[in-house]
């Protein structure tokens, strides 16, 4: 059984703050994980470019622009975006991470949704779309994949690779982009996109959530994008009966082949669609009482409350009462009439009461509902704002119905010009129409560093809790500072700290670990034993004579680095121990002869003999050590004469 080769990027600390997980999903550009935040302890989902893609600047800008184009969006429906950037050859996005299914998954369950949930959906959808619209950015790829919906009930849009600034028509350049099921005609046929281009998209996916299939199906791509280029989409209660008329009429209005044709952009088929919402989910045509002006009157004394009665009862499909005549003393209705006529006024007058009634408690009711709904006894959720720009902060609490206090202040994450918070902070209930404090980050702050040099490691670390300090501190070999105490504290480019450092800067400690073993004059197996101990490495250099060590001990240990650290290199040099040499026999010799034989051999010479005599006139009798005797080499040999 063979297993599935494992991602090198499970477990990779990208950028040196995201922690790679799991993998979540894989497209043609792009992988996507779920990882942790380090920084934020939070979780998050990372789009990571694939690799043979990094150096097509195309694929790149693209990827570049999703990024700029999702986070220029801050909505409730739509992916946020949090961070962007380059590790390595490696190009990332960091987004929200939402724990659910995509629109896809649920149709692939249920192969189709009712009409309620069809409408519940596009209208997180289309919510989310025009706020995009309103930005400026057709995100041209809408597809059951690219709606999120997460576990706690949230539907959101992402997936913003293919977005672009909209202008008044927004040209591909080159060949189709986007899912070929959801592309415009105009898309097919002349490669322009613009906002209505996302309708028709819209339009497609909601056909597809009501009938369960797309509404073009073909062998080859060209054959969908023929018929989406020249034929009119379907209505859906062709496929599904159970479609209501209104939401045929949005599916044939956002997939009309003539753009011109469609809503302008998503608000306006958002407008649409929350308008005949109560029909579609109590069965009610909201366009009732126009039912009438197609239905004459059947006589001119009705009234206009029968008028409206037959309006409805037409509208509900039932048989409209005949009217009555009215009464006359010829039908014998006079003094019955008169106390009809009574009746009929103390009815009106009591209905005019409860009408009064109705009105008054339905404008306290309302009144109370604006108070407390948006009025100034409401409350907002202050919105989350760190990490945005301030113009969009802004918008975000303008939004939520507040008002905005600007000041400053230091923050060792965001970067200077960003913002770094609200006080009160983000998701905290507030009165609408508080005032927020808005705060724009200016940076870490400057910290003068504590002087923890000889300092131990653990207490250094206290007295530097304001830097972020490598977990694992660097080791040294020091004679000078004992071990587990700081040599010295590196800033970010591994260069010496200076006096001041930015809030939660990087550092990182120098620490001793004591001294490199003295070994010379050892048995050379006995200080390799000490310095592998010590966790360095240990190589030999031929072996010496040397009459002062004895052989098989350390004559010499160099070192190959300064600093030493561990893994450093001490090259041994191990005493073959004293080089013996047998003294020349000279006797018989004179003086010049003897001394020219010894030195030659290796020995210093010293004569005995008589300060007034010549050397040349006498002959060596003897040596001191003696002739054929091994002594060490250069050692000291005294000439003997004869006659002392």
């Amino acid at each position: 059984m063979t297993t599935a080769p494992v991602d090198p990027m499970i477990g990779r600390l990208i950028d040196g703050r995201y922690q790679v997980r799991s993998r979540i999903a894989r497209g043609g550009m792009a992988t996507v994980y779920l990882a942790t935040d380090l920084r934020l302890e939070r979780r998050v989902a990372i789009k990571v470019m694939h690799g043979h893609l990094a150096d097509d600047n195309t694929f790149k800008s693209r990827f570049v622009q999703e990024a700029r184009s999702a986070a220029r969006l801050a909505h409730p429906n739509v992916v946020n975006v949090f961070d962007q950037g380059q590790d390595a050859d490696m190009a990332y996005m960091v987004m929200e991470y939402l724990p659910g299914i995509t629109l896809r998954d649920l149709l692939k369950d249920y192969k189709k949704l009712t009409p309620e949930q069809t409408a519940d959906i596009m209208d997180a959808v289309l919510a989310g779309l025009a706020a995009a619209h309103k930005a400026g950015i057709v995100h041209r790829d809408l597809k059951p994949e690219n709606v999120l919906l997460a576990d706690d009930g949230r539907i959101k849009l992402g997936d913003f690779g293919l977005a672009r600034a909209a202008s008044a028509n927004t040209a591909t350049g080159q060949a189709l982009l986007g899912t070929i099921a959801y592309l415009s005609p105009e898309l097919v046929t002349r490669g322009v996109a613009d906002a209505r281009s996302d309708i028709y998209a819209v339009g497609i996916m909601m056909y597809e959530m009501l009938t369960g299939e797309q509404p073009y199906v073909g062998e080859a791509p060209m054959q969908i994008a023929y018929q989406h280029a020249n034929d009119q989409v379907p209505m859906p209660s062709s496929k599904n009966a159970a479609v209501p008329a209104e939401l045929d009429e949005l599916v044939l209005w956002a997939t009309t082949r003539d753009p011109e044709a469609r809503p302008r952009d998503a608000r306006e088929l958002l407008d649409r669609l929350r308008e005949v919402e109560p029909a579609i989910r109590h069965g009610v045509d909201p366009t009732a009482t126009m039912v009438l002006s197609s239905v004459p009157p059947r006589t001119t004394t009705q009234t206009a409350a029968t008028t409206v009665l037959t309006g409805a009862a037409v509208a509900a499909g039932a048989t409209a009462p005949p009217a009555s005549p009215p009464l006359s003393d010829a039908d014998g209705g006079g003094p019955d009439a008169t106390a009809l006529t009574q009746t009929a006024a103390r009815r009106r007058r009591r209905g005019y009461w409860i009408l009064a009634l109705v009105l008054l408690l339905t404008g306290l009711a309302a009144g109370t509902g604006w108070y407390f709904g948006s009025g100034p006894g409401s409350y907002a959720t202050v919105p989350e704002t760190r990490g945005q720009t301030p113009d969009a902060a802004r918008a975000l609490l303008v939004d939520a119905g507040l008002e905005i206090a600007d000041a400053e202040r230091s923050d060792p994450e965001i970067a200077a010009g960003s913002v770094s918070g609200t006080d009160p902070a983000d998701g905290e209930q507030v009165n609408r129409g508080s005032k927020v404090t808005l705060y724009v980050s200016t940076g870490p702050a400057i910290l003068p560093v504590p002087q923890v040099i000889g300092a131990a490691e653990a207490d250094a670390r206290t007295q530097l809790a304001d830097f972020s300090v490598a977990k694992d501190a660097v080791e040294q070999f020091s004679g000078d500072v004992e071990a587990g105490s700081v040599i010295a504290v590196l800033d970010a480019d591994g260069a010496p700290v200076g006096e001041t450092y930015a809030e939660r800067g990087k550092l990182t400690l120098v620490v001793s670990v004591g001294r490199v073993p003295p070994v010379e004059g050892r048995p050379a197996g006995e200080a390799e034993k000490l310095l592998t101990d010590a966790g360095l490495t240990v190589k030999y250099n031929d072996p010496v004579f040397d009459n002062d060590v004895p052989a098989d001990h350390v004559k010499t240990a160099d070192w190959t680095e300064d600093p030493m650290v561990p893994g450093s290199t001490v090259v041994l040099t191990v005493s073959k121990g004293p080089d013996l040499v047998a003294v020349p026999d000279v006797v018989g010799k004179n003086w010049s002869e003897a001394g020219t034989e010894l030195r030659d051999a290796g020995f210093t010479v010293e004569y005995n003999l008589l300060a007034d005599v010549a050397p040349n006139a006498f002959v060596v009798s003897k040596t001191d050590p003696a002739a054929g005797e091994s002594v060490a080499r250069g050692s000291k040999v005294t000439v003997n004469f004869a006659g002392f």
